[in-house]
């Protein structure tokens, strides 16, 4: 296995790390609207993922840097063609992030409904533009001979893309609405879990129209595993067993089958696009692969060691703080006083 690939499967992971703990957080700031009767619930919401969201954010950091150090044209390229995109998620993430930072710092209803406008449209749409996003790399993009994207946004918006869009909006508010019957006691609990079981027919729905659709945009499908389309269906197979997990009540085991349909979804793309990293939709000897965009043998090597020092540190420190934040948080938990 040579430097290239090593790299492109660490970047992989960093976004499947990505998409499996900021998934939750996303399907929470969506639903709260929903699942909350009040300021205490909306609160109690918050809480559940007031320990995690920032650092869940850093996956994507990390990923972003990787990708500039490893694969700098191919960085170059998506960061230049998916500008506005990647604008508009950078400006939600930032909408979010005051949001759940400053709400409880004013006393005053009509600052926490804004704050709560921005936690709603600053998960919505960052969900719905990685859906976009991703459909639209496995689908491939207009990229010339120079290496650069010769589209606009409207090049991205086109149906498929936008069914991807709502594939992740789903997928992401199933995943949080899971974490949420996790992390919750009461009243809350049941009508989280309740929209947790309304949420996966819709879902099955857009996922399975995705996939058919997907066979004739895409080559995601072929050669995984031993015959074409293992993995998607191993996807499917876990998102089935979230459904019955959720009829069983058995909460834990319902967010790993989440997990795991949003871990291998994830990797369908990526294996799907190996070893291209951004196809061209104009003529495939113009698609970018790990080795047309990719940074010297010396880069990456370096880069490898500096991973396998820290890497390791960092995950035992995120998941040292998932096990000190375990237990379930209800109204109760909250009280009175001003705590997100």
């Amino acid at each position: 296995m040579d430097l290239q690939t090593i790299w492109y499967i660490l970047i992989a992971v960093l976004f499947i790390g990505y998409f499996f703990l900021e998934g939750f957080d996303f399907g929470v700031g969506i639903l709260m609207p929903f699942v909350s009767r009040d300021d205490l619930d909306r609160r109690v919401v918050i809480n559940t993922i007031g320990p995690f969201w920032d650092a869940n954010e850093v996956w994507l950091i990390t990923a972003g840097g990787a990708m500039f150090a490893a694969f700098p044209h191919w960085y170059a390229t998506m960061f230049s063609g998916f500008y506005l995109a990647l604008l508009l998620i950078l400006v939600g993430l930032i909408v979010r992030a005051v949001g759940l930072e400053f709400r409880a710092k004013v006393d005053d209803a009509r600052w926490r409904r804004m704050a709560d406008a921005g936690i709603f449209w600053g998960s919505l749409i960052p969900a719905l533009i990685w859906g976009v996003g991703i459909t639209n790399l496995v689908r491939g993009v207009p990229i010339g001979p120079d290496k650069n994207f010769q589209g606009n946004l409207f090049d991205l918006l086109n149906p498929f893309a936008l069914l991807g869009g709502l594939v992740a909006i789903i997928m992401f508010a199933l995943h949080g609405a899971v974490f949420l019957s996790l992390r919750t006691t009461g009243e809350l609990h049941a009508r989280v879990h309740s929209l947790a079981r309304s949420l996966w027919l819709p879902g099955a729905v857009v996922m399975l129209l995705f996939a058919i659709w997907g066979r004739f945009e895409t080559d995601l499908f072929a050669g995984f595993g031993i015959v074409p389309g293992t993995l998607p269906m191993i996807a499917a197979a876990a998102f089935i067993a979230a459904y019955v997990f959720m009829r069983l009540k058995n909460d834990g085991w319902a967010f790993v089958a989440t997990s795991f349909t949003i871990v291998t979804a994830t990797i369908v793309a990526f294996q799907g696009l190996y070893p291209r990293v951004m196809p061209s939709s104009l003529d495939h000897k113009f698609d970018l692969t790990i080795y047309n965009a990719s940074s010297s043998q010396l880069t990456l090597t370096v880069m490898l060691v500096v991973a396998l020092l820290f890497v390791p540190i960092v995950l035992a420190y995120q998941g040292w703080t998932y096990w000190v934040f375990r237990k379930r948080i209800g109204r109760e938990s909250i009280g009175g006083t001003n705590a997100h």
